[in-house]
């Protein structure tokens, strides 16, 4: 039997010198070692492509050398960035169930050698200072889990595959030194950057695993649906059956290979012009694939393969509480193979720092299934850093093309019955349609009126990212970065603001901002104002000092004053904040809901210093339109000295104040001219039309 090397090695076949993947690869001495991966591999920023595409292979030639023909990346592609433009292709769903199932397929087919890492081609090259994200994968092995995501990944991690050959007997603890080997030789490299173990099912254990033995590294493991709960599947009545069978007799094989390959829940993304097809053909050829499957694995690889799983949960188990990592888990609410919904409610109480988010319409294939955005979920539960902490500021990633599409999506209803009309000043005071007024170079800060509920937001976001692709980086009360007693453990709202770029109101963050050149947008209203009661819409509740003034001043930055309306064109207040105090068992609810956390403006004086969140309650009406105004710019560069002196600050802070008060007066006054501000108008008119709504002649 040819010998195994187990050193590590770190060559480097880029022959671009602005970027060295830091990739180790686990080198074996074996002669007839099979190729890594049946048609993508990249190791050090090269690609090495299987013999279906090309001569050649990739073949070890004894001590740590690696030779095969080598596909060299365009310059351009390989030159390292130093961050992402907001809507950059992200390239989700382009691979999809087929695609995973097929390389799936090969990668079994083509098996031999010991466990190894691999980097798929789409990973491309990662932004500067990414840290390294270690996929480990499922029950099978063949390390392709990630396919859906591996391009938006490879922008913002040095992404690396585990792929455990089919055939392999290595034991659950080897498994755990082997992974464990390569995170601590990335901590010893990198000790200031976390390093990602995203885990599916029986990866989920092995990550677990490898974060109770290093509590000092600093890790962020993330969870799909994690096999921790196999001893509570539906498949453990089934194993003792299958193995009593003779092997004549193996019919419940490929229901068994169906349950754990995971016929999902939701079928992956697809172009709309394959829909049909692929909803006929799909399911149909992937049921074929599992019964060619049952022929490729024998029998006795699927015992051994359950039995290293019930060895995986039981170590992990028995170790939570020696993690000390952060832990996101994503948990299916269809899975057929775990209990995974309860399994991540049972770790989020046992371990010390893990929360998790539930899929409710999504199998136990949760990664290769449609509307789970890996890199999406990472950014809305504010996990993706390049450091010891999150930064809010330096570890934000903009929205990609889609999430932009898919948060349009989201929100068409909202946008088609209130069709908001944007309008802007320019610098001569002309008011027009559009953002033209709003200065490109920031920074520039935002100031204005919180419509009820802070329904504005999702219109004024977008259309910055539609008309002029700037993201505005809103400033929100600190609680909602915090899991609220009444708040659901799905993907909702809250996590789609942060993914699009809310961040605490803290005057870090905004100096941060600042000094980042940001589009940066604030309410010195607050939660006041969003929440006001019955009779007080376009009534500003701002604080008497002058809180942002100098700040801005500080750095020259631009103040765009703005007003919106429309809010009382869509709800009726009917049950408010006084209302519900006066009800004894809601008055007890609101105090204990804000009674943690951060607390604004507790010393100040007035209606200001209540900022208290509140469900109140409303009533819908025919929906009319929003209309926004953006004021003439105001420029504080050069006047930083001026601005020091507080009187000087308060005249400009009431000026702004003045301005957003006057351009809601202008639009109250205005709309009353536009004869498309009812629903119906314009439900008429976009029917006969496809240009963009007329509105009043500003």
């Amino acid at each position: 039997m040819a010998s195994i090397i187990k050193n590590w090695v770190s060559p480097n076949f880029s022959l671009n010198s602005d970027y060295k993947r830091r990739s180790r690869v686990r080198c074996l001495g074996a002669e007839d070692s099979a190729v890594v991966s049946p048609d993508s591999l990249i190791v050090n920023g090269v690609s090495f492509v299987g013999e279906k595409e090309r001569s050649g292979s990739l073949i070890n030639v004894g001590n740590g050398g690696l030779s095969s023909g080598i596909e060299e990346k365009k310059p351009e592609e390989n030159v390292l960035k130093n961050k992402l433009e907001p809507l950059w292709e992200d390239g989700y769903g382009a691979q999809n169930l087929k695609d995973y199932n097929d390389s799936g397929r090969d990668m079994i087919k083509l098996d031999g050698g010991l466990p190894r890492w691999f980097c798929p081609v789409a990973c491309g090259c990662p932004l500067k200072d990414s840290p390294v994200l270690l996929f480990l994968p499922g029950l099978f092995g063949h390390g392709y889990g990630l396919v859906s995501h591996h391009k938006a990944l490879g922008k913002v991690f040095e992404v690396r595959c585990l792929h455990i050959p089919l055939n392999d007997r290595m034991p659950f603890e080897d498994l755990v030194k082997f992974v464990e080997e390569t995170v601590r030789l990335e901590f010893a490299s990198s000790p200031n950057k976390p390093i990602y173990l995203v885990g599916d099912s029986f990866g989920g254990c092995l990550a677990l695993a490898v974060a109770a033995r290093n509590p000092t590294i600093d890790l962020v493991v993330i969870l799909a649906n994690p096999a921790t709960s196999i001893e509570r599947s539906r498949l453990q009545p089934l194993i003792p059956i299958l193995e009593t069978l003779p092997d004549e007799l193996q019919l419940a094989f490929p229901y068994l290979l169906r349950l754990i390959m995971g016929v999902p829940g939701k079928l992956a993304t697809l172009p709309p012009a394959q829909v049909v097809d692929e909803l006929s053909g799909n399911l149909t050829t992937l049921l074929a694939r599992i019964s060619g499957l049952s022929n490729t694995i024998p029998k006795g690889t699927f015992l051994w393969k359950m039995k290293l799983l019930r060895s995986a949960a039981a170590y992990a188990n028995s170790r939570l509480h020696a993690i000390k990592a952060e832990v996101l888990v994503l948990a299916s609410g269809k899975d057929e193979l775990l209990p995974s919904g309860d399994e991540a409610h049972r770790l989020s109480s046992s371990l010390r720092n893990c929360e998790y988010f539930y899929f409710k319409d999504n199998g136990h294939n949760i990664l290769q299934e449609d509307g789970v955005n890996l890199l999406t979920v990472i950014k809305g539960a504010c996990k993706y850093r390049r450091s010891r902490k999150h930064d809010f500021v330096k570890d934000f990633l903009p929205p990609s093309m889609s999430e932009f599409k898919q948060c349009l999506n989201d929100f068409r209803w909202l946008r088609f019955a209130t069709s908001p009309v944007m309008l802007s000043t320019l610098e001569d005071g002309k008011i027009v349609r559009g953002l033209a007024g709003v200065p490109d170079e920031g920074p520039v800060l935002l100031v204005g009126y919180h419509a009820f509920f802070g329904m504005e937001l999702a219109s004024l976001i977008l259309e910055f990212l539609r008309e002029k692709k700037i993201m505005v980086r809103g400033l929100a009360h600190p609680k909602l970065f915090k899991q609220m007693p009444f708040q659901s453990r799905e993907f909702q709202l809250l996590d789609t603001m942060k993914v699009f770029g809310g961040l605490p109101v803290t005057a870090s963050n905004l100096f941060n901002l600042f000094k980042n050149n940001s589009h940066v947008l604030l309410y010195p209203g607050g939660i006041r104002e969003a929440f006001h009661r019955k009779g007080e819409e376009y009534k500003l509740f701002w604080p008497d000092q002058p809180e942002f003034v100098r700040m801005a001043a500080r750095f020259g930055a631009t103040i765009v004053p703005f007003g919106v309306v429309g809010e009382d064109d869509l709800t009726e207040i009917v049950l408010d904040y006084n209302d519900i105090m006066a009800i004894p068992v809601l008055n007890d609810f609101i105090r204990r809901t804000n009674e943690d956390g951060t607390k604004l403006r507790v010393e100040m004086d007035g209606e200001i210093a209540n900022q208290d969140f509140h469900f109140p309650g409303v009533l819908p009406k025919i929906p009319g339109r929003f209309y926004f105004l953006f004021g003439k710019p105001i420029r504080t560069k050069g006047k930083e000295a001026a601005l020091k002196d507080k009187e000087n600050a308060k005249e400009l802070y009431l000026h702004i104040k003045s301005e957003v008060e006057n351009s809601m007066a202008y639009l109250i006054k205005k709309r009353e001219e536009d004869p498309y501000r009812g629903i119906v108008e314009r439900t008429i008119y976009a029917a006969s039309s496809v240009d963009q709504i007329p509105t009043f002649e500003a």
